[in-house]
């Protein structure tokens, strides 16, 4: 009798339609199940700790603006907004908003929430942003006017990342802050689920239309992709790119993806060699991305061999795409150019829970070999990575990432080093030509103009490497075909997607 073991059951699970009609016919139309990719380490409103975090902090707080399921801006806590003749970006807030404890959500509460995020000890992943804010004004309890230190076009669209909402003044403890979103965190397993309930009487009629999610962490991808198939699961993100195609043919679900998100490789730029930017260069010529869609992507991807600037958009750049296209011999060349003829051996960092991220640092790995680079793998726990890249506390990493929103100011938070440590880019490297050009586009109004300063500011990041790029991925939902109201959010917004869970029901 043949044996089955654990390989050969999720080989199975993922590649077969699964007939546990029984899960199916149980489940609570109430209630949504869905499969997270990771524990949140916390949920800090603030604190940047990765795209499962974000899905369910996006259900708690509220921010000023969202975006609708075509990627539009649309307003949550601001009914409006507009740049005055002084040059100051105005929200209007809209009146019937409350908290979870009944206050009404006012400027002041706005107010309180950009100077905590922009305060000198902050760990806000926004702090730097909010800290190019002279002053907040509260003319009255619905109006806050922004006055900057210097203009910026793009002010409204920080305040749509999912590490920005808006907190009860009161609020003392940020590991249980007072939010004013749809949901509330009601009970927990830590690290195994988490569960929300819709607040009641919630300020927005007919939302949020499920009255449970609950969030169930399945780290492994297969055993995700698996209780999906098999109805343990309403919802999954993060669907693994091996089982796209069966999720695809699955009559009883949908699979909703999108092109937006990239795979990247990080420095540490406080000590040799990285500090170097010939042997960032070095790195950046040494990977043939073609590998790294087929293997970790399944070809669901595309090479990645410049900056993250999506094609079709007016700030894409045919060559500048390919300025640093595989190259082994110019990346030798580099090596020995940087004072390493004979290469050196170093650390690369990844997290171990997430295929995508192990494949992608082992291809990486082995072309890093050939050109003299010798980099122990260190694979470690979502958590860890975490840490440990806000600290710095690695040579090399590999990441997955992307924009904060589809304009090129949305790269500032993986390619700006300028701003405070995050686990999402390069530690202590000084790239200070792309830091400035991507100021410079912040605060340019004029699209034409913009255009060129972003075309400038990707000829800098080639010379400077405050990032690899290694591959465009499809990001993928997949959910029972039951459920409406649900969106993944077109390109670089796909990772905030959680915000439209508010939305979804069964019918």
């Amino acid at each position: 009798m043949p044996t089955l073991n654990r390989r050969s059951f999720l080989g199975a699970a993922a590649a077969l339609p699964v007939l546990f009609n029984e899960a199916r016919a149980q489940q609570r139309p109430s209630t949504i199940r869905f499969g997270l990719s990771a524990w949140p380490p916390n949920l800090q409103p603030w604190v940047s700790t990765g795209a499962s975090a974000g899905t369910v902090k996006l259900l708690i707080h509220r921010r000023l603006v969202g975006f609708d399921e075509k990627g539009e801006m649309r307003g949550e806590l601001a009914r409006e907004w507009s740049l005055d003749a002084q040059g100051a970006w105005v929200f209007k807030l809209r009146p019937e908003a409350v908290f979870h404890n009944g206050e009404k959500v006012t400027s002041e509460d706005v107010k309180w929430t950009i100077e905590q995020m922009a305060a000198e000890r902050s760990t806000a992943y926004y702090r730097q942003q909010m800290q190019q804010v002279e002053r907040v004004e509260t003319p009255d309890a619905q109006t806050v006017r922004l006055v900057m230190k210097e203009p910026s076009a793009t002010v409204p669209l920080w305040f749509t990342n999912y590490n920005m909402g808006i907190v009860w003044r009161g609020s003392r403890d940020m590991n249980a802050p007072i939010g004013c979103g749809p949901y509330r965190v009601t009970s927990q397993e830590r690290g195994t689920w988490i569960e929300v309930q819709a607040v009641p009487n919630y300020w927005v009629p007919g939302l949020p239309r499920t009255r449970t999610i609950r969030f169930t962490v399945y780290a492994d991808e297969n055993l995700r992709l698996a209780a999906l198939q098999s109805g343990d699961m309403d919802m999954i993100e993060y669907v693994p790119w091996s089982g796209m195609a069966a999720v695809e043919a699955d009559p009883r679900l949908t699979l909703a993806t999108q092109m937006g998100p990239f795979m990247d490789i990080l420095f540490n730029g406080t000590r040799p060699p990285f500090d170097n930017p010939l042997v960032r260069r070095a790195v950046a010529h040494a990977v043939k991305r073609d590998d790294i869609v087929r293997v970790a992507f399944s070809g669901r991807g595309k090479v990645l061999e410049g900056m993250p600037i999506a094609e079709g958009t007016p700030w894409f750049d045919a060559e500048l795409s390919r300025g640093h296209a595989y190259d082994p011999e110019r990346s030798k060349a580099l090596l020995a150019q940087a004072g390493h003829p004979n290469g050196f051996s170093t650390t690369l960092l990844a997290a171990s829970q997430f295929a995508m991220h192990k494949d992608s640092a082992e291809i990486s790995q082995q072309y890093l070999a050939a050109i003299g680079i010798r980099a122990e793998l260190q694979l470690v726990d979502w958590s860890t990575r975490v840490s440990r890249g806000i600290r710095g506390q690695y040579d090399l990493a590999v990441h997955g990432v992307s924009s904060e929103f589809n304009d090129p100011d949305g790269l500032s938070v993986v390619m700006d080093t300028s701003l405070s440590p995050a686990h999402g880019r390069s530690f202590g490297l000084r790239a200070p030509r792309t830091t400035e050009l991507l100021a410079k586009g912040r605060t340019e109004f004029d699209q034409a103009k913009r255009v060129e300063i972003y075309r400038d500011m990707q000829r800098a990041a080639l010379e400077e490497v405050p990032l690899v790029g290694l591959a465009w991925r499809e990001q993928g939902y997949g959910f029972d075909r039951r459920i409406t109201g649900f969106a993944n959010l077109p390109g670089a917004l796909s990772t905030a997607s959680g915000a439209l869970l508010e939305f979804a029901a069964f019918g």
